[in-house]
């Protein structure tokens, strides 16, 4: 179990660094088009995971409340998108996309603050593969390990393109290849780190567990709200974004629910 938890929480890393190496590979950056439909596949596999992975084994989880199963999922979902809203006003980062510098005010490089930037979008993700880690075990969540890997290779499998977008734009900037993929690498080892943090606070976590996959869920869906359904709508592609999104939410939901 503790071999398989380790490799859990590695696999969502090893997808962003997987994403960041193309940067060795491709010449170009990548077409707004292609963005687009990654930033929607991004968006699908993170609400599929945020709904199947998180929602419902939190409603499940409250079963004992009857009717009020909902409250534990609703308060936990709330705090998690206003823990985001608060990071995403502190944390000094820039949007690739954008340009334009959001959060407390800094004198940093514009590198760093990209990094920052995905950083925060990562955080949710590492959360979730921890607690859904944590919670194997108890009989409150009834989730198995077959779906905690499958929520970890859905979030890996959409680290991959985002790897790709952070090392590539690095690149166009006139930074070196290595350190670009340095640089898009180190923005995803905030999920394992997260992972490992929230799996060492099992203890605290169990008896609240309906509200920390909620809370996970809530922190996931303002990423896909805030950054990945603007990306995808806003670029003149909007169609492929949805398509995207529809091929992302149709493969984790499958993952999810064959493995789980």
């Amino acid at each position: 179990m503790t071999t398989m938890m380790g490799l859990g929480i590695m696999i969502p890393f090893f997808g962003t660094m997987l994403g960041a190496s193309f940067v060795f590979f491709l010449r170009d950056q990548i077409k707004p088009w292609v963005n687009t439909v990654l930033a929607g596949f991004a968006s699908g596999v993170m609400m599929a995971a945020a709904v199947w992975s998180l929602l419902i084994p939190a409603i499940e989880a409250s079963e004992g409340m009857g009717k009020l199963s909902f409250i534990p999922a609703a308060v936990g979902f709330a705090l998690g998108i206003i823990f985001l809203l608060c990071m995403d006003k502190v944390v000094p980062h820039i949007h690739i996309e954008s340009g334009k510098q959001e959060g407390v005010k800094a004198k940093l490089k514009k590198t760093t603050m990209l990094v920052f930037a995905v950083t925060l979008h990562n955080l949710p993700e590492g959360m979730a593969v921890g607690i859904v880690f944590a919670s194997l075990g108890t009989e409150m969540s009834g989730i198995t390990i077959a779906g905690a890997m499958a929520l970890a290779f859905g979030i890996a499998l959409q680290n991959v393109p985002e790897g790709a977008i952070i090392s590539l734009p690095l690149k166009g900037e006139g930074m070196s290849r290595t350190k670009a993929f340095l640089y898009a690498t180190l923005s995803g080892i905030v999920e394992p780190l997260g992972a490992l943090i929230t799996i060492l606070l099992t203890a605290y976590i169990t008896p609240i567990l309906p509200y920390t996959l909620a809370f996970a869920a809530g922190a996931m869906v303002y990423v896909i709200i805030e950054e990945l359904v603007p990306e995808s709508a806003t670029s003149g592609h909007s169609d492929k974004g949805t398509i995207g999104f529809m091929l992302g939410f149709i493969i984790m939901m499958i993952l999810d629910v064959a493995l789980g």
